[in-house]
């Protein structure tokens, strides 16, 4: 079994969007652990609405392909358009950040997810779930990278992630 973690966005109706996109994963792969949710403004000064953002660790038997393919899938099914502007308001966001410590750099397919270390609301959660994770294609602790990221935008929801990780089987 291979250890992922997927990054997990939203910004139409995110409550309910990320409540399903979690609730879709488990039937895809087994859910671990889940950070806490975050409420964040849209990157790059675009308008609309916050995202609730939060990363998931999981196991699966799938191959990294698959996991991106079934990723894609979910994200359809919730909704989302793939659109030109890569930050328009989306119902599902899923990314897949980490998948073992394998490195890939493929059409398609780059393994660690290179905004891990640009986007605060990826390497906190990750930090939160995995703190002695060193990242496999530099070597750098996941926490050193959080900790070089401002959080100041970042705004936890601490009861909409206990409810959410109510949903995981005990």
């Amino acid at each position: 079994m291979a250890t992922l973690f997927i990054g997990i966005g939203a910004n139409l109706q995110p409550a309910r969007h990320v409540r399903q996109g979690v609730a879709a994963l488990a039937e895809v792969v087994t859910v671990t652990g889940i950070s806490t949710v975050y409420r964040t403004p849209p990157l790059g000064g675009h308008a609309g609405p916050d995202f609730y953002n939060l990363v998931i660790t999981a196991e699966t038997a799938l191959p990294p392909r698959a996991v991106k393919a079934a990723l894609r899938a979910l994200e359809a099914a919730a909704g989302r358009v793939r659109a030109v502007d890569a930050h328009a308001p989306r119902p599902l966001d899923l990314d897949l950040l980490l998948y073992d410590m394998l490195v890939c750099v493929e059409d398609g397919l780059l393994l660690p997810d290179p905004e891990i270390y640009t986007r605060p609301f990826l390497a906190h959660p990750l930090c939160e779930l995995a703190p002695a994770l060193v990242l496999p294609d530099t070597g750098r602790r996941v926490c050193d990278v959080a900790a070089a990221l401002p959080r100041d935008a970042m705004r936890p929801l601490p009861a909409y992630t206990a409810a959410l990780r109510a949903l995981l089987p005990t």
